[in-house]
This record gives structure tokens, sequence and C-alpha cells, in this order.
């Protein structure tokens, strides 16, 4: 019986992560406002070694079309500005010599629609995921039989991870429909 629940507790600790990773995934898509999750992939070179964006400068949203980057030394706004544009956000930074500026401009209807593509194969590429875990678990319970394990027990193991799965399943659709959601209002 407890193998059944170390099956069941690992496939459901995969697909949470399938979930946050989704989630992380989708906060990088930039719905048309600002958000700074959507630097969360910019790397700064800082004397010498690679570090996140975050980890040199205070990033804000003083309004819904602007992010604005506030370095913690003047110095390295050119390396700021470098990483920007190297980077896959597809914003050309602004700076006063003081602030960066990052302006986000509207989407148009086919950029929201790329977006919305963007977003479903994310969210596709969790729902493998979270079916790889049920897989595993299963393929787990099946080899449990050998083992001494009651067919019984694993058919009704199996039940359990099915209704697991449809339970993450269903919460991928509800992201994906409101990230689309997100994506599409102007």
């Amino acid at each position: 019986m407890a193998e059944i629940k170390e099956y069941l507790k690992a496939a459901e600790e995969k697909m949470e992560q399938s979930l946050l990773f989704l989630d992380d995934a989708l906060a990088r898509i930039r719905a048309g406002k600002a958000n700074v999750r959507i630097l969360d992939g910019v790397r700064v070179d800082y004397y010498g070694s690679v570090v996140p964006l975050s980890n040199v400068a205070t990033i804000t949203t003083p309004d819904a079309h602007t992010i604005a980057i506030q370095p913690w030394e003047k110095k390295l706004i050119p390396e700021i500005e470098k990483a920007i544009m190297a980077s896959e956000v597809g914003i050309t930074p602004e700076n006063n010599g003081e602030i960066i500026r990052l302006g986000i401009p509207p989407l148009t209807e086919e950029r929201r629609k790329t977006l919305v593509k963007q977003t479903r194969a994310e969210g596709e590429d969790a729902k493998i995921s979270i079916r790889n875990a049920r897989r595993d678990a299963i393929d787990g319970l099946k080899k449990e039989i050998k083992n001494g394990l009651a067919e019984d027990a694993e058919k009704d193991a199996e039940a359990e991870v099915q209704k697991i799965h449809d339970k993450f399943i269903k919460k991928v659709e509800d992201i994906l429909a409101a990230k689309e959601k997100e994506v599409m209002t102007v």
C-alpha cells in the first residue's frame, strides 16, 4: 500500500512542477501591458559574470505601458541595454542617463494571434509532461504487481492516477483560457 502512495505522490509532484513551469513560461509572453516578468530571461554581464537583470537593477512598472529599470550602478546602463537588445523581449530600451525605460507597444491583431499560438504550444508541452507523469506512475504500478501487489489495488491506483491527471489537465486548460483572454483583450 505504501508503494501506491509513493507513485501517486511522485506523479502529483511531477504534474505540479509542470504547472509551475507553464506559469513561468506564460509569464514571459507579453500581453500588451507592462509585466516585469518578461525580463526574467534577460542576463547582464556584471564584472565578468552573467547574472539576471533583477540582480543588478530595480525593475518597476510606473504605468500599464512602461517598465522602468533603475540600475544600481550607472555604468551598467550600456550593459543592460545591450542585454535587452540581445534578448527575445523585442523592445528597444530608452535611457536618460539614470533610468532605462521600456515602452510596451500595443499589440496588433496578428501579433495577438501569434502569442495565442505560442500560449497554446506552451500549454500542450505542459499537458505532455502531465501525461508522461501519469504514464510513469501507471508503469510503476504495473511493475508492483510482479512484486506482489494485488491487481484490484493496482486498478484502483490507476483510477486515482487518472483522477489526478484529469485535475491537472483541467488546471492547464483554465490557465490557458485566462492567458488567451488576457492576450486577446485590447
